[in-house]
């Protein structure tokens, strides 16, 4: 009833909310991934998302579909994996940013080692930058972490923008430098926070260094400054900067799936991790 392929551009665009990154994730043309979602729609008799001109947002019954969509596809993968005989096996070092730790990876990494059991999947967490550092000297296969800045390569997980957080008492003295809470280089998130404050011509000191996600969010609780973060993943206790503080405008941010070229099983099975991952990805947001 349900066609597997409609239900992973629906998913696509679940995560992205938007046709056209979902076309960009899929390699697909926008068009083909608008008649995905209005087959799927026709299918249902019900819409799954509710679209204008400015934005994409999923309807009650598009949340639903969320949840059957994951399920049907991991059936489905399941299923083919046993007629064709093809075991995934062997050792996969796999990257996750520090964004990720306080989200349902785990949940995702889980399911992944129970339906793939002789795969050895080995967890390095670390800053997006020095992930795509050890992926390109080939001690990782596989990467989900922010893009750099000009660089095309990876499968988009999610869109999103940066934000400025903090606890919530905390207020700012504009006649004072902004005090920033940020990872160490190479931090995608410090070079645009430090950038974007440059750009305005805005003074700022460094209130915490921490390459420990709890770390930072520790400092930003007791108050001691604002930190760049995406808005999808906002930890519990801190909020968004109100605008009347005059911060600058941190600009979008992409959250990418990267693959390594190292031959052999370890390509396969970080496809098929790539694919778990993509398949999930709504649930690495913080709704």
């Amino acid at each position: 009833m349900y066609d597997p392929a409609q239900l992973r551009t629906f998913l696509a665009v679940a995560q992205t909310l938007s046709f056209t990154q979902a076309a960009r994730r899929l390699g697909l043309r926008q068009s083909t991934v608008s008649q995905h979602v209005r087959r799927l729609e026709d299918t249902t008799g019900r819409p799954l998302f509710a679209r204008d001109t400015h934005s994409v947002q999923l309807t009650e019954d598009g949340e639903a579909m969320l949840g059957f969509a994951r399920r049907i596809l991991e059936v489905h993968e399941q299923a083919t994996a046993f007629f064709t005989g093809t075991r995934l096996r062997g050792r996969l070092r796999f990257g996750a940013s520090e964004d990720f730790v306080l989200t349902r990876l785990p949940e995702i990494l889980e399911r992944f080692r129970y339906d793939h059991p002789e795969v050895d999947l080995e967890l390095t967490v670390e800053l997006s930058g020095t992930l795509h550092e050890q992926l390109a000297a080939g001690r990782l296969d596989l990467v989900l972490a922010k893009r750099r800045p000009q660089d095309p390569r990876g499968q988009l997980v999610w869109h999103d923008r940066l934000v400025w957080i903090g606890g919530e008492r905390l207020r700012l003295d504009p006649d004072r430098p902004v005090p920033l809470i940020v990872y160490p280089p190479p931090g995608i998130t410090r070079a645009r926070a430090l950038q974007a404050l440059e750009k305005q011509g805005r003074a700022w000191r460094i209130a915490c260094t921490s390459g420990s996600l709890n770390g930072l969010i520790a400092a930003a609780r007791a108050g001691l400054g604002v930190m760049a973060h995406s808005r999808g993943l906002v930890p519990p206790g801190l909020v968004p900067v109100p605008e009347r503080a005059g911060l600058p405008d941190l600009g979008e941010i992409d959250f990418v799936l990267v693959q390594g070229e190292r031959p052999g099983p370890a390509q396969h099975t970080a496809r098929a991790l790539a694919a778990a991952i993509l398949a999930s990805g709504d649930r690495l947001h913080r709704r």
